[in-house]
């Protein structure tokens, strides 16, 4: 039979599939001796089956009661029991970490009765039970009711006035419960449940529906977390932080979250419970305080927490409550950081023998190296700056202030670059922080919620810029020079140093892209970085390659790593100034005027590909043969015919153009006259190309081309052009590999014959994506691939990340079937997918020799190559 409920006893670090993140560190921290209140966690495989079935599974109300009769007799207490009740928590816990995304009901097991009975606990605090049972009431309302949270928020701040919640009495807090349950009664027609156990299972329920709220669906899909995972429910004893200043709720890190910094990192709230530390709804101390307040606790806690990242071998988040002097731990993590503090820490960590090398590659992404490499603000611009608050996530960010959600989605959605500002964020801001270039909150930490989920989504943010006054009712905020910034106007904010300026602030290159450029800065980071790649490149089989058209694009990226260029387009060498010669070679009437404008167009070419092969000193560079439609090089149909319509000054060559242009369009561009079938219709075109490849190389010492045909769909086309680039070879006596972009499906099922005819594959993905799934990438994309997201059809774009299932699958077969007609066949991909991580990780595991992508990205494919040899399956040294 199922088992659905595990005692935190029975659980371990290594069950986070079953148990959720939360409930398997829990479990671990039980086995390590730490002070954990005792308690048990409902799995994930109950989630998916309440979700699937609309049902909780049979057996699991049985099996929860049981641990909760075991639980009340260790605890000595029943839940809910008037005269000395025991209470408990019921909080969410996926795999992965979702902060702030799935619901947590605290006080689980108070009424009318019990209240008196915690009151009596506590030493005849009834301040401290009151203020308990109106947070069940709020949080229960919100999270298990589903009312408008604003109605509790509003109540409570009519009361408060002024003040903060901590100077609400006794009696206020017994109204304000009054008032709570009023809202309840009108809202939903009935009282708030006085059962304890009915208030457990309701909370678990509305946990489990919580995997599917909005904000947990966006977040997922920002994050690309699996849909399909669910969430374990933790039911835990309540201790309280917020029994009275000797009581008090904390997070802190083991390393500095932003930088990698080695210290004390955390913020602390006195008489608080957890919730109000992550909200950011009063401003925290940090935790070096809490040695002034309770230095046994603090003691206890740093000791803790060495431990705590020793067992991890990571950085630790950890969250705490002290009750009454008594130091408890209600959650442990590996921390998400910022990207500089990522590859801060994993040489850190190497350097104190707490991993390898190997495991430092690991332990950062390409995504992470993408963001150091964004700009910064250029150190010797003139700046006001207006404030300053916490930096919480480091970066860059300049846009026009927004103070909601929903206005920064809207701005974004135009194109424009936005700032949102709040006082603090919540979970409900989620869609507008992933919009927005950047946060700003007037409250906060750290640890708040603004901080954690931007450092996870690296966005720049600044936190707790206390001396803000935001207005977002009115729209605005009010600086402490008296400066007032509306809605619209646009402010910087430095999340590397917490400061916030008036207007936009010029960026220039960060360290790390100078790094890559060849400069060596004195600076922790780029060392981290500079130890990492190297390790990176020293393990990793496949090489990585540009898409490269220029000899300055060739010569950035081989300062970036490139070990050759995969994709050298010979189309962008046919535009500006040479237009007018593929108009004459569009309008040559006979072989002659032809093969005049071919004359004309060769020396050009040569000279751009010795540019080219000078730029690369010696590394491999595919040259594809021109692959787009002729039509794409000429004037636009409709302005040609207005001009010749109606314009004085036409000429003949202008009637005779607008022919040709008529005659060379064509409905679907994409899928007509271009690449091979160009070749094969327009004598010497191709041949001039290759033979400017051809004496571009004879001239400079070392080159070594590869000439790449493209969109060829069956061996006969690529066998007729070879045969006639390969007399071209001969004759100048140069070596080059001759082979096909593999972009149109059929190719990539009739490899094997192609490889016959061919030297190397490339796979030209961002045509075989289109092709495959019938798409026009130019027309699709705005038109319904963000409803695709949302209904869940994508996970993330199939021109983002390759489509394993299906253009995945023709690249396999084309390999497979490519390298048993041709064992020593060269296989790489030079469509945008050559610089995306999880792509790389993909090519990586099907064999392929090398990724090509643009400059900028190369570093990222490098890392990320590393990293596939590291974790990936495949032992193929090639």
């Amino acid at each position: 039979m199922a088992k659905y409920v595990y005692d935190f006893t029975e659980g371990n670090r290594n069950l986070k599939d079953l148990l959720g993140g939360k409930g398997a560190n829990l479990a671990e921290m039980t086995n390590l001796g730490l002070p954990v209140p005792p308690g048990f966690t409902i799995t994930t495989e109950a989630c998916r089956h309440y979700l699937t079935e609309g049902a909780l599974p049979d057996g699991l109300e049985r099996e929860v009661a049981e641990h909760l009769d075991a639980l009340e007799a260790q605890m000595g207490r029943r839940l809910g029991q008037a005269d000395d009740p025991l209470l408990v928590s019921v909080r969410s816990g996926a795999k992965f970490s979702m902060p702030g995304m799935m619901e947590t009901v605290l006080n689980i097991g108070l009424n009318d009765e019990s209240v008196h009975g915690l009151a009596k606990q506590a030493g005849g605090n009834d301040r401290f039970a009151w203020d308990s049972y109106r947070r069940l009431i709020q949080m229960f309302g919100k999270t298990v009711l589903g009312l408008d949270g604003d109605l509790f928020e509003h109540a409570l701040d009519e009361l408060k006035g002024r003040r903060q919640d901590t100077d609400l009495d006794a009696g206020e807090l017994q109204g304000l419960v009054e008032t709570y349950k009023d809202i309840v009664r009108e809202q939903t027609g009935k009282d708030f449940p006085a059962d304890p156990r009915e208030q457990m299972r309701l909370a678990v329920m509305a946990v489990f529906d919580s995997w599917n709220a909005p904000r947990a669906v966006l977040y997922r899909r920002q994050e690309r977390i699996p849909a399909d995972l669910g969430t374990a429910v933790n039911i835990v004893a309540m201790v309280f932080g917020n029994v009275g200043n000797d009581s008090g709720t904390g997070v802190a890190f083991t390393r500095d979250p932003g930088s990698g910094q080695q210290g004390i990192y955390g913020d602390y709230l006195q008489n608080a419970q957890g919730e109000d530390v992550v909200a950011g709804i009063r401003n925290t101390i940090p935790l070096q305080e809490l040695e002034r307040l309770d230095k046994r606790s603090y003691d206890e806690l740093l000791q803790i927490m060495e431990t705590l990242e020793n067992h991890y071998k990571d950085l630790c988040d950890i969250e705490f409550t002290i009750e009454r002097g008594k130091l408890w731990m209600l959650q442990t993590r590996v921390g998400k950081r910022t990207a500089a503090a990522a590859f801060c820490i994993a040489t850190q960590l190497v350097d104190q023998g707490l991993i390898t090398l190997d495991e430092a590659v690991t332990r950062v992404t390409g995504d992470q190296l993408a963001q150091l490499m964004f700009p910064r603000f250029d150190g010797g611009a003139e700046k006001k700056k207006i404030a300053k608050g916490m930096n919480a996530s480091p970066g860059a960010a300049v846009g026009k202030v927004v103070f909601s959600s929903e206005r920064a989605v809207e701005l974004a959605g135009r194109g424009e670059d936005v700032i949102l500002v709040r006082r603090e964020t919540n979970p409900d801001d989620l869609a507008g922080m992933i919009a927005a270039k950047g946060i700003l909150t007037s409250r906060g930490g750290k640890t708040s919620h603004a901080a954690v989920v931007a450092r996870g989504m690296g966005k720049t943010c600044v936190c707790g810029a206390e001396e803000l006054e935001v207005s977002t009712g009115e729209r605005r905020f009010t600086a402490p020079g008296g400066e007032v910034v509306s809605e619209g106007e646009v402010i910087s904010i430095d999340g590397t140093t917490g400061e916030v300026y008036l207007g936009e602030v010029p960026v220039v290159d960060s360290a790390v892209v100078e790094y890559f450029e060849g400069a060596r800065p004195d600076d922790d980071l780029v060392r981290a970085v500079d130890r990492i790649m190297g390790h990176a490149d020293s393990v990793r089989r496949l090489r990585v390659r540009a898409n490269a058209d220029t000899p300055e694009d060739a010569a950035r990226a081989r300062r970036f790593g490139a070990q050759g260029i995969g994709l050298c387009r010979t189309e962008h060498m046919f535009l500006g100034e040479r237009r007018q010669l593929v108009e004459d070679l569009v309008l040559a009437d006979g072989e002659e005027e032809r093969q005049t404008a071919l004359d004309a167009l060769e020396p050009l070419q040569k000279a751009d590909f010795i540019g080219i092969f000078k730029a690369m000193g010696g590394d491999p560079v595919t040259i594809r043969l021109i692959d787009p439609p002729l039509h794409e090089f000429l004037p636009d149909l409709v302005d040609l015919s207005v001009k010749v319509a109606t314009s004085p000054d036409v000429t003949d060559k202008d009637r005779r153009l607008l022919a040709a242009v008529k005659r060379l369009h064509e409905q679907n561009p994409m899928l007509g006259l271009r690449g091979v079938r160009l070749g094969l219709v327009i004598p010497g075109l191709f041949a001039m190309q290759v033979r400017a490849i051809a004496q571009a190389a004879a001239e400079v010492p070392g080159a070594r081309p590869e000439i790449m045909i493209p969109l060829v769909a069956a061996v006969q086309e690529l066998e007729s052009v070879r045969e006639e680039a390969s007399r071209i070879l001969a004759e100048t006596g140069v070596e080059a590999l001759i082979g096909t972009m593999i972009e149109v499906p059929r190719a990539a099922l009739t490899a094997a014959q192609i490889a016959e005819a061919a030297e190397f594959f490339s796979f030209g993905t961002n045509d075989l994506t289109q092709m495959t799934w019938g798409f026009s990438r130019d027309d699709v994309e705005a038109a319904f691939f963000s409803r695709y997201l949302e209904l869940g059809i994508f996970g993330v774009s199939p021109f983002e990340t390759l489509d394993r299932d299906g253009v995945g699958r023709l690249v396999r077969i084309a390999v497979e079937e490519g390298r048993a007609a041709r064992p020593d066949l060269h296989v790489g991909i030079c469509g945008e997918h050559g610089g995306d991580p999880d792509s790389v990780h993909f090519c990586h595991e099907v064999g392929l020799d090398y990724v090509s992508c643009s400059p900028f990205r190369i570093p990222v494919a490098r890392l990320e190559a590393g990293r596939a040899a590291l974790t990936g399956t495949d032992s193929d040294t090639r």
